[in-house]
């Protein structure tokens, strides 16, 4: 039942499939991220060799956070039933455990939940510091009328984060998208030439998640990143089943939990798309 619990979270959820997921055995998932700040110098055969400056480390600590649901059937209809409960309960849970994740790793407060790529602080990309997310700022609330500012966006990132990058919105955003066209009056949208293949945008896939914002003034409709490397799901390894037959007579429930976290592990690795005016 946990197999397929966590194989059909897996197909439901985007984000699952674009980030790193890691099952812990803790309740805190912790890494050391290097910031950099290590210097170097030439010098010549018999010159002095002072002392040069460290990397700075920061630590990114993920907590879990507990999901739960508490479906319930009466005794008479588990006695009469011809059906596999266990996979009942999972039909049950498991769409809503992915929903309830998928909107949680878009836009997650991380007090209760995970935190969701859209919560962290926001800066200007020219302006990016560690712990913010940079943006390129662009558009207008009625249609992304400049392409080019996605262009921007795509080189916001860094080269070495471009290799597995993906597009990031959600379906009313990808309409929109369809529709623009370069100055020769061809579409910058590209469809999967073959079955089960991503749609492409500047030659990066489309990866379409309804928990994105729709476009709007002072919206975030359009993420741009190497989720794999910027985004990580953590899963405390294990879902909990507790058969309650006490509660709530005649009805028996089945109490299911599971512990996961989420956050951004790599800030410079992810990059957002400002609509900045209405």
């Amino acid at each position: 039942m946990e197999q397929t619990i966590d194989r059909v979270a897996g197909s439901v959820s985007v984000m699952r499939k674009l980030s790193s997921v890691m099952p812990i055995g803790t309740d805190t998932y912790k890494k050391l991220e290097n910031q950099g700040g290590a210097s170097s110098g030439w010098v010549g055969e018999k010159d002095s060799r002072p002392e040069t400056n460290s990397p700075v480390l920061k630590e990114i600590a993920i907590n879990t956070k507990e999901l739960y649901a508490n479906p319930a059937a009466t005794q008479s209809l588990l006695d009469d039933s011809r059906v596999n409960i266990e996979q009942w309960l999972a039909d049950e849970v498991v769409i809503e455990f992915a929903e309830q994740e998928g909107a949680a790793f878009i836009n997650g407060n991380g007090v209760e939940q995970p935190k969701g790529i859209l919560a962290y602080d926001k800066v200007a990309n020219a302006s990016y510091a560690w712990g913010k997310l940079g943006y390129i700022a662009g558009g207008h609330a009625t249609l992304l009328n400049n392409p080019d500012k996605l262009i921007d966006l795509q080189h916001a990132l860094k080269s070495v984060y471009r290799n597995g990058a993906s597009w990031l919105m959600n379906d009313l955003t990808v309409a929109v998208i369809r529709q623009l066209k370069d100055g020769s009056g061809n579409y910058v949208w590209r469809p999967g030439l073959t079955e089960g293949a991503s749609e492409t945008l500047f030659g990066k896939p489309i990866e379409v998640d309804d928990n994105m914002p729709d476009i709007g003034a002072g919206k975030y409709p359009i993420a741009f990143g190497n989720f794999k490397r910027g985004y990580t799901i953590v899963d405390r390894v294990g879902i909990r089943v507790l058969r309650d037959p006490y509660t709530n007579k005649p009805y028996i429930h089945f109490y299911t939990t599971k512990r996961v976290g989420g956050g951004v592990t790599k800030y410079e690795a992810i990059k957002l798309f400002k609509i900045h005016t209405s």
